[in-house]
């Protein structure tokens, strides 16, 4: 799996990465349980440990019922290899089946996998999180983009995918503002850029997944607010994909306007702008003869071709039958 540039920043800026063990100052003689301060590194430094802010303003403090709860925490999150990591996290979650701490451990397996591109595995670990914490927008919105990337026409269960994908990306965009884990202290601008690198992949995600069931007036709508999120950086891929969606439409001098900005903001000489061009001057033939159809609707290629800058296996929309499908 490739990590896309808005996962990347996504990772960075609102992931869970590590826990700090903390001991409150003793009350009445007694020591309290130790807590985990989930610090994400869009503002890693100047946490106060064990006090992780929702982004509601109040405080979600993850908290070890234990010393030894703590100390195999983490143990667990020394690990930096992934299948080394994945094993403690199982058997940290089997000791200790109700602790706070799972969905921190999950969170980095499945940021540790994503490095190494091995998308299944997102997936799983993903699951696992999200089972933990049912509100966190990170993983919920890493296993969504995962799961809409990588299913294939072929696939048995590929409605059941789409369906668990446009689910958790709803999930991912109600709890946005009050799932994610950040410091008290954390720097408003990166704390409101990753929330807009989440609604991004959210609503691409659940725009893949519009297309992949021929809603192309549901695409359509996605992608314009995923395009809207990342206006601060601006994505060849996503207007790519608005392009091809109105392009299903007929939407000919919109359509052509996308695939312009697609142009304009790929890197050269990669294959998204190869595409981005393909699409632009197929848009502009039509838009200059006049033509309002040629043949219906363009032809929508199967999801084992890759879009330039996604996954491997993500679904790629053929813009028109003249343009060359990319290989694996």
């Amino acid at each position: 799996m490739r990590i896309t540039g808005i996962v990347t920043t996504l990772l960075m800026a609102a992931a869970v990465s590590f826990a700090q063990a903390t001991a409150p100052p003793a009350t009445s003689g007694q020591s309290s349980a130790p807590t985990a301060s989930d610090q994400s590194s869009t503002a890693n430094s100047g946490a106060a440990p064990g006090q992780v802010a929702a982004a509601n303003g109040g405080h979600r403090v993850l908290q070890a019922k234990s010393v030894d709860e703590m100390k195999a925490y983490q143990d667990a999150s020394s690990k930096s290899d992934p299948a080394q990591a994945e094993t403690a996290a199982n058997d940290f979650a089997e000791k200790y089946p109700t602790s706070d701490l799972r969905a921190a451990l999950y969170m980095r397996v499945m940021n540790l996998y994503a490095q190494a591109n091995n998308t299944d595995k997102v997936i799983d670990n993903g699951r696992k999180a999200i089972a933990a914490d049912p509100t966190n927008p990170v993983a919920l919105v890493q296993v969504a983009s995962s799961l809409a990337e990588t299913t294939r026409d072929s696939d048995l269960d590929k409605e059941q995918r789409y369906s668990e994908a446009a689910k958790d990306a709803h999930a991912a965009i109600d709890n946005v503002d009050t799932g994610l884990l950040i410091p008290a202290n954390a720097d408003p601008e990166r704390v409101a850029a990753a929330k807009r690198s989440i609604l991004t992949m959210a609503y691409d995600t659940l725009g893949m997944v519009d297309m992949n069931r021929n809603d192309y007036a549901a695409a359509v709508t996605n992608l314009q607010k995923a395009v809207d999120e990342s206006k601060n950086n601006p994505e060849a891929v996503l207007y790519l994909r608005l392009s091809v969606a109105q392009d299903h439409l007929q939407q000919y001098p919109q359509a052509l306007d996308s695939a312009n900005k697609a142009v304009a903001y790929a890197q050269n000489g990669t294959a998204a702008q190869d595409l981005a061009k393909q699409q632009q001057a197929r848009l502009q033939k039509l838009t200059n003869s006049g033509a309002q159809a040629t043949g219906g609707a363009p032809h929508v290629a199967s999801p084992s071709a890759p879009m330039p800058g996604a996954q491997p296996g993500s679904p790629v929309p053929a813009p028109g039958s003249s343009l060359p499908q990319p290989h694996q």
